[in-house]
Order: C-alpha cells, then structure tokens, then sequence
C-alpha cells in the first residue's frame, strides 16, 4: 500500500492545500480565489451549533458541486435499505455467520447489505448497520451519503477511500469515518473486501468525555489522522451516487468530483487504528461496565445516553481478583450488535466467527456461553489473564436494533443460538453456602 501523508487530530480546524498558496489568504469566500477556484462551504451541522460542536469546511474547488451534474434517478439494484422494524423483530438474541465474497464483479455500492436498525434520517436520529463485501474497486462512479455519516470497519482487505478531502487507507483493526455529505469512491488494494459499516443518522461522533478517568487513556485525539489536500481534474464521463431520504439515486457528471485543491475546517474525514486504544479496567476486583471501551459516540438528547457508541474489545490483560472474568450474565436496556474482526471473543468459544454477527436487544437476556462459564469457573484469578488473539467490537445504541427481512430470512442466520445457554445447568444447593 502506498503510504499517504495525514494530519493528526481529532476534528481540529485543518488547513491544507495541495498547491502552494490554493488556500485564499485572510478570508473564506474572497471575489476571486487562487488558480481560478471556487469557493465552497460543506455544514455538517447547523450554522449556529455550538463552536465545539461544529462540523464545517471550506473547499476551494475546480468546479462547484453544482456544475456539470445531470438530475437524479432512483437506483433499484441495491442491497440498501433506511427502513426498519416493518416486520415483527423477535426478542431472543440472534447471530449470523459470516457474508460470503461475491462471485461476479461487485464494488462497495452494490456490496451493500443492510442488516439492522432504527430510528430514521428524516428524524435526524437512529442508526443503520450493515454488511459489505466487494471484489472490485468503484470505477467511474462516486457516492456520497446525506443520510449520515458512515464508519467503516473492514474485517478483511484493504481498502483506499478517495475522498474530497484526501486519501485514506483503511486495513482491518482500523476504522474510517466519512461524514454526511462528502464524496467519495472505494477502491481495492486487496481481491476482496469485507467489513461492517455503521450509518448514523444522529449527533457527528465525537470522543467520549473522560470524567473521573482524567485526561488519559481511551482513544487519544492526537491518534486520529485527516488527509491531507489532493484532487484530482479529469474531464470524463463519471456516475454519482447519493443516498438520500432513505433511497439511492444515480446521476450523470462530466467531470471527477473530487477536484478540491485546498480545504480548511473541521468537517472532514478520518482514520484510526485500534490497537491505540488504551484500555482501562480493574485492578482490584468486580468487572466494570463495557462503557469503558468506547471509542466514539453520537450523543442523543437524553445526557448519559447515546444516539450510539462505537465501542472496542481489543487485546488487553484482565487481572480482578475472585472475579468472574468474562462479560457477566446481563440484560441491558440498550440495543448491541456486535462484530467479530479477528481471533476469538472472549464470551464465545464458538459459533462466533470473525466477520459474523450478533444481536442483543433491549432487555434479551444473554452472556458468556457454557463452556465460557465452566473455564471462567476454573481459572486461577489470583494470575493475570492475557487476552491476545482478539478483536471485537459493539455499535450500542439507546433503541431497539430491527433487523432487516434481509438479514432475518438470511441462511447465516444461526438458528440454533440460543442452545450455547442451555448447558448451564442448575448449581443452586442450599446445603452449600
């Protein structure tokens, strides 16, 4: 893979330009910008959020994002969807096995397949999750979501994001985040590609506050990194993709989008490789809440409660004294689903495959499996436990998760799940205290 420049960060105010002097001096929208350009504003929020809290960027441009651009037409032949919960959604915890790579040509667009969600982009809350899995790069056709953001995260291959902004590599056990409105292709540096990709259609993420954890640990802003300007002018025949209330629609350009020489400002895309994630835990005894793995979150209205977190599971050393190690039997009021990108979780010593799936609902009871809960039994906590081989993750979320017809009727559907609780045999003696 070839190596890119970037910028380190979180969401700073960036000023790049890939020209010398393509970024107007003292002004935004001056009369005339250098190298005949036009300037643009891209808002990813309100004009009038709150400064933290605004995403906008300036863009000095070729040619507008208006220019040279046909009307749009819907585009059917997709695995996309923005609805949800239209079928009755079961309350039991569901898994699925892994996608299969596709046989023919298929890029990202048509690799889509939308798993699950809530909420809607109408309402500016919710999110989306789905699967994608692609053996072919986009060629001559881009896409941009004004729906919501977009996080990708690749369980197998690697893959190039040309955006507006700059280049990203992306590799498994790192994370991209495109927001709303920018666009973009996917390309293939490997045959295949397979992921898992969260839509949020709520608040931008944005680093979790720390609170009596400090001003360490967790994900460190200085880890993320933003491309750095480049463009590209070409005047070819060139299809655009935008998803938009819900649906895809195609149209026709004449020249590449991407032809941003220069850029400032906060709305803008970016990486981040998970092994930086700096994991807390206990020292002493009990097993914290996995609150303490969040990467990223979208916060909603209700303080405390997420639109949704991006939450890790990553390698790590577990060393709680007369503790039950593994995650605790629990129900919870939020919504999991949970991704597998390598190696073996540390709840499931089976049926959970890298690249699989699984869905915990409001309130569905669930946990460690059997032989989990015998080995975590037997274990000498009074020893460190060395957590290696894994790397798991969970888009958690305050509603319901509604899987789609797709994802229901899928043959990955495990249907036998629930059995890896029904080992658990009763222990209760009241002669033994």
């Amino acid at each position: 893979m070839t190596s890119l420049q970037y910028q380190t960060g979180f969401c700073n105010d960036w000023a790049t330009e890939a020209l010398p002097g393509a970024l107007p001096p003292g002004r935004n929208s001056p009369q005339a910008c250098p190298y005949g350009l036009y300037a643009e504003q891209l808002s990813g929020t309100a004009f009038t959020a709150p400064r933290v809290e605004n995403r906008r960027s300036w863009l000095y441009r070729i040619r507008p994002a208006a220019a040279g651009q046909t009307a749009f037409t819907p585009y059917e032949a997709h695995g996309w969807a923005s609805r949800f919960g239209d079928a009755p959604t079961p309350p039991e915890p569901l898994r699925w096995s892994p996608m299969g790579l596709p046989e023919t040509a298929t890029d990202f667009i048509d690799g889509v397949r939308s798993w699950a969600g809530n909420g809607s982009p109408d309402d500016l809350s919710g999110v989306a999750v789905h699967l994608y899995a692609a053996n072919a790069g986009m060629q001559g056709r881009h896409f941009y979501n004004a729906d919501g953001e977009l996080m990708f995260v690749p369980q197998q291959g690697r893959l190039r994001l040309a955006t507006e902004l700059g280049l990203i590599d992306v590799a498994p056990a790192e994370i991209a985040v495109i927001p709303r409105g920018i666009r973009f292709r996917v390309e293939l540096h490997d045959d295949t590609a397979r992921g898992y990709l969260l839509e949020n259609y709520g608040a931008p993420l944005r680093l979790p506050e720390l609170g009596p954890i400090g001003s360490n640990c967790l994900a460190n802003a200085r880890d993320f990194q933003t491309p750095v300007a480049w463009y590209e002018d070409i005047d070819s025949e060139y299809e655009l993709i935008a998803k938009f209330g819900g649906r895809l629609w195609r149209a026709s350009m004449d020249h590449s989008p991407l032809d941003v020489v220069a850029w400032h400002g906060t709305h803008a895309p970016y990486k981040y490789e998970l092994s930086r994630f700096n994991a807390v835990g206990s020292i002493s005894f009990d097993h914290p809440d996995p609150s303490i793995f969040t990467v990223l979150t979208s916060p909603s209205d209700t303080p405390g409660t997420a639109n949704v977190d991006f939450v890790v599971f990553p390698p790590r050393v577990l060393v709680m004294q007369d503790t039950f190690r593994p995650p605790w039997f629990h129900r919870n009021v939020a919504s999991e689903f949970m991704g597998l990108i390598q190696g073996v979780y540390d709840a499931k010593t089976e049926g959970f495959l890298p690249g699989g799936a699984s869905l915990h609902n409001c309130m569905s009871a669930h946990g460690p499996d059997a032989d989990t809960f015998a080995k975590a039994l037997a274990l000498d906590t009074g020893k460190p436990q060395y957590l290696r081989d894994t790397l798991a993750f969970m888009f958690e979320t305050r509603r319901v998760i509604h899987p789609t017809a797709q994802a229901l009727d899928s043959p990955l559907l495990q249907k036998d799940y629930l059995q890896c609780w029904q080992n658990l045999s009763k222990r209760f003696d009241p002669r033994q205290p």
